[in-house]
């Protein structure tokens, strides 16, 4: 069973999530949903992805335009903006620069109780 993720630390990370998927591909809300459950994101829940979709429209950061379709109602198909792709470069750069400091310390070995105070 896949670890479940804490929807704080996903809440900070979706939106870059977001646009990186649209910039591969121009996409509608649940499809973004069953591409962000594909890798690995699978307790995502359709509430969480389409408020977002709606803050980056709003934000500038994402375009929609309507889509018929054969199976019901018109897709609203997303993609990003200019502001869109200047977001997800500064989004993508400030999580690997938060990562890089943060990974190395949570890859430590847990000692088995905390160490006794210094006198520094």
């Amino acid at each position: 069973m896949p670890p479940a993720f804490d929807p704080q630390l996903l809440k900070g990370v979706l939106s870059v999530l977001l646009l990186r998927l649209l910039a591969e591909r121009e996409s509608y809300g649940y499809q973004l949903v069953q591409r962000l459950r594909d890798i690995g994101l699978t307790d995502i829940a359709d509430g969480t992805v389409y408020p977002a979709l709606t803050r980056l429209e709003r934000e500038g950061r994402v375009s929609s335009r309507l889509v018929p379709s054969r199976s019901g109602p018109a897709r609203k198909y997303y993609r990003p903006t200019p502001d869109g792709y200047a977001a997800l470069a500064q989004g993508a750069d400030s999580w690997k620069t938060l990562s890089d400091v943060v990974n190395p310390v949570l890859a430590r070995s847990l000692p088995p109780h905390p160490a006794e105070p210094s006198e520094d």
